[in-house]
């Protein structure tokens, strides 16, 4: 009996300890419960004091402890977390320590992880512009068009402004990579032009008249042009002109240029049929230029770095789309003679379609690697165009150009451009490109070059205003215009490419090759040194200072030393 009622009691004491230990777990239940309804919409646990900015645009507000916005912070900034969230007229902030002072900021603009800081899903296309296969790469997937909408999937670093260098994008289910400064958040800004009721209006009234192209449908948003501390461009360029062939005699060309006023030197890299040196992306890109390069690689990197050690700026001129040697290697992305189906003959040579991405990619390979292997300053793309003199080719439909994105030709060739000055920039070189003087008139031309499509994206724009090229009684002169350089060149730069750069918001450095060769044309004319000098002078008269570069296509020395006393002078 006594047993039992012990038992009794000890089942007793166990259930009280038993409810106890429930009724203890159901408090902490409810208590855990309450604690975090208190926190929501009130306060919130993070795993980290620190936190990153994050936003879909580049940068977010920030506010002081009375809720006033008061500035701003980058995307990507890192601030301390000196409170727990906060609600405020229905918004919920934390409060920040960001340099030793406190403010709010919207809790939904902060991440904890830094690579989260982007937010965007879609943007839209400002530009069109470049869709990459791959990141630091040049192999190019394809064109997206002004207005189109594309799905990020990533992107590879923020710039320090709180901007995307390149996006990770999807469209029409290819995924590629592009400039994140060619995209913005809303379709409306996408398709909105630049400047639309000032600078665009003037350039949307030139329509097609040539057949290259209308100049509305170019872009004219500025572009940012580099100045590399490390590559310092002289202010006024005096340039000597050296073909492939006379390479191997550049200690002369120094000392003349030494002499003579001379701060820096032309050289080929490749010209139609005269590559100067066996580059590797020859070997990848167009095997027989590999093979016909004039002269070995040590020969040019040692005449290059000659040039350098003196103290003369070293500019590679690249012939672009006028490649014959490419055209034998890769007929499928050239100009076709719709007659015979195979690479179309103009004058004597054959030219890759400006269309063609392939011959973007090989001349921009090429320009890479002589800026980061022999070590020039500049790259000087000349033949940025189409042929000219085939209109009445184009009208009877006996060429085909393998329009792929059917652009204009002016597109092509401006979207080249920026391509080029995209890659070439990360190295650290200025890009200069080539253009006839004609197209500095207000009209695009047949084959593609308009001077504020060029001018706009380019480092420096060089015309090649040769005054045997003009016609005879150009502009109304009573004169042959190439007997009177002065007046000829001073109109030209004057009322043609002064206005242009006018129109132009962010024009390139005017730098203008001069003609030092004698003309043929009746009368005869010998290009002394005191035609020479007039050239210049009419130029830099006309307010085009940037510099000039000597054309002589065979680079003679005694041309170069008759007329030396040109160069030195103080325009």
């Amino acid at each position: 009996m006594v047993n039992s009622m012990k038992h009794k009691k000890t089942k007793i004491r166990i259930g009280r300890v038993i409810a106890f230990l429930v009724a203890a777990i159901l408090v902490a239940v409810i208590c855990f419960t309450l604690i975090v309804k208190l926190f929501q919409g009130v306060g919130k646990l993070i795993s980290s004091d620190e936190m990153y900015v994050a936003s879909n645009s580049l940068t977010v507000p920030l506010y002081d402890l009375n809720y006033n916005e008061v500035s701003t912070l980058n995307r990507g900034t890192k601030v301390i977390i000196s409170g727990d969230k906060v609600v405020n007229n229905e918004k919920e902030y934390y409060k920040i320590n960001y340099d030793k002072n406190d403010y709010y900021i919207l809790a939904d603009a902060l991440v904890e992880e830094e690579k989260d800081v982007v937010l965007e899903k879609e943007m839209y296309v400002r530009t069109s512009l470049t869709l990459y296969e791959i990141l630091d790469d040049i192999k190019i997937k394809g064109l997206i068009e002004k207005g189109s909408k594309v799905e990020i999937l990533d992107y590879d670093k923020l710039n320090e402004d709180g901007s995307v260098n390149m996006y990770k994008v999807k469209y029409n289910d290819q995924e590629g990579y592009v400039y994140g400064k060619y995209l913005v958040n809303n379709e409306a800004l996408a398709l909105a032009n630049y400047d639309e009721d000032g600078i665009y209006q003037i350039h949307k009234k030139r329509g097609d008249s040539w057949g290259g192209g209308d100049a509305g449908n170019l872009d004219y948003y500025p572009y940012e042009k580099p100045k590399f501390e490390d590559n310092v461009m002289p202010d006024e360029v005096k340039a000597l002109y050296m073909n492939s062939g006379v390479v191997s005699n550049v200690d002369e060309y120094i000392e003349l240029a030494k002499k003579s006023g001379i701060n820096a030197i032309v050289v080929d890299i490749k010209d139609n049929t005269s590559p100067a040196y066996p580059a590797n992306a020859m070997k990848e890109y167009s095997i027989t230029n590999y093979e016909h390069a004039i002269n070995s690689y040590d020969t040019y990197k040692n005449a290059i770095q000659k040039i350098k050690d003196a103290g003369l700026y070293a500019i590679g001129r690249i012939t672009v789309f006028k490649d014959s040697y490419y055209s034998k290697d890769h007929p499928e992305d050239t100009i076709i003679d719709t007659a015979t189906g195979k690479s179309y003959n103009h004058d004597g040579s054959y030219w890759p379609s400006a269309y063609n991405r392939d011959v973007w990619e090989f001349n921009v390979a090429l320009a890479i690697e002589s800026v980061k292997e022999i070590g020039f300053n500049e790259i000087q793309f000349d033949y940025v165009r189409f042929p000219d003199r085939v209109g009445s080719l184009e009208e009877a439909g006996k060429i085909s150009y393998n329009n792929t994105y059917n652009e204009d030709k002016a597109q092509a060739i401006q979207r080249f451009v920026m391509y080029a000055c995209d890659e070439i920039h990360k190295y650290g070189a200025y890009v200069s490109i080539d253009v006839f003087g004609e197209s500095a008139h207000t009209y695009v031309t047949a084959y593609g070059q308009y001077w504020a499509a060029i001018s706009n994206i380019a480092d420096v724009i060089s015309g090649m205003p040769y005054p045997d090229h003009f016609y005879k009684y150009e502009y109304g002169f009573t004169t042959p215009v190439w007997t009177i350089p002065y007046d000829l060149l001073y109109l030209w730069g004057d009322e043609f490419v002064m206005e242009r750069q006018k129109e132009t918001p962010t024009p390139a450095i005017v730098r203008t090759w001069v003609q030092v060769y004698d003309t043929s044309k009746t009368p005869a004319t010998h290009y002394d040194a005191d035609m020479v000098s007039k050239e210049i002078s009419g130029l830099y008269d006309a307010g085009l200072t940037g510099g000039f570069m000597t054309w002589n296509g065979s680079s003679s020395l005694s041309k170069y030393e008759e007329v030396s006393s040109a160069f030195g002078k103080d325009y």
